[in-house]
């Protein structure tokens, strides 16, 4: 596969490893990694965990990153962390939440869906709905413009993303301003294409792309509920503006690609961010990197400026 030449040495140090092979070993090693990072400290914004809370009285964890001293109703941004359905915790997504906080100027609010394979789906499904109308419910009390609420994923939180779109539209809301999805993990049938030509054992590959779909759909997918794999919705008019990153080297590309068309031609506004030669989340394993910069820099621009008071 190509490989961009800024991630070069970045592949080559890596490891080969099976992914998803042991997960609570796999969770543990991530533990670990977040471990060894400073507390996130940014007199530029405030950190609040807190629970949203549903109808049926249940409870998702949430963390909420709030500009200091911002005034007036802000944006909000509710964030889903990636990690194949079965890895991360609010811890690994806070350096991305504290960015996007500071740099937009929205209330970024951090979702902790339960996992698989103990919780498999439609649990992710249902907590981040729980979020989204928790968030909306209390939007005057969390100083939020209800008119400006964005969904922003990577991997498969863009695919809880992109399934929140959906149920919103067909439920009659909340309303939703933006979605943002990043390297999205968005149909468990695709086949070929990217999902074959990538097999590198040191970065996600089909393989593990096929592991993670039965982890959070069990062994009936056609089963699967409503929302739970966007791609296989027929109708996806009436959703709100989205913006898609892709990259070349991702066994997610292809499937990436043509859920964007599929949106363009159901007359959704489309933003389509294609990187050449980088493998799946080579922003957190390349962050210092050239091409990582200017790809948060894309991405994060364009969250600002769908959140912007028109």
């Amino acid at each position: 596969m190509y490989v961009h030449p800024d991630l070069e040495p970045v592949l080559a140090a890596l490891p080969e490893r099976s992914m998803f092979g042991n997960i609570p070993r796999a969770r543990e090693g991530l533990r670990r990694s977040m471990a060894t990072r400073a507390p996130y400290d940014d007199p530029r914004l405030s950190i609040e965990d807190t629970v949203a809370t549903g109808p049926d009285d249940s409870e998702v964890p949430v963390r909420l990153y709030r500009p200091t001293g911002a005034q007036g109703p802000l944006p909000a941004v509710l964030f889903f962390h990636g990690g194949g359905f079965v890895l991360g915790d609010l811890d690994s997504g806070d350096g991305t939440c504290a960015h996007l906080c500071v740099e937009t100027g929205a209330l970024v609010i951090a979702v902790d869906y339960r996992l698989a394979p103990e919780h498999p789906c439609p649990a992710a499904v249902t907590d981040a709905w729980t979020a989204l109308c928790w968030t909306a419910a209390r939007a005057t009390e969390l100083g939020v413009d209800p008119a400006r609420i964005a969904l922003c994923g990577h991997s498969v939180g863009a695919c809880l993303c992109a399934g929140l779109t959906l149920r919103a539209r067909d439920e009659g809301g909340p309303a939703l301003a933006f979605q943002q999805l990043l390297l999205p993990a968005v149909d468990d049938r695709a086949d070929g294409g990217s999902r074959t030509e990538i097999d590198d054992p040191r970065v996600l590959n089909g393989a593990s792309v096929t592991q993670i779909w039965q982890m959070y759909l069990g062994t009936d997918p056609a089963a699967a509920p409503p929302y739970a794999v966007p791609a296989r919705a027929t109708d996806l008019s009436g959703l709100p503006p989205a913006y898609l990153q892709v990259a070349g080297a991702d066994p997610l590309r292809d499937e990436g690609l043509a859920y964007a068309r599929k949106l363009i031609d159901h007359q959704v506004a489309v933003e389509l961010h294609f990187v050449p030669g980088a493998f799946h989340l080579f922003e957190d394993w390349a962050p210092t990197t050239d091409l990582a910069r200017a790809t948060v820099a894309h991405w994060t621009r364009a969250l600002r400026d769908a959140l912007a008071e028109k």
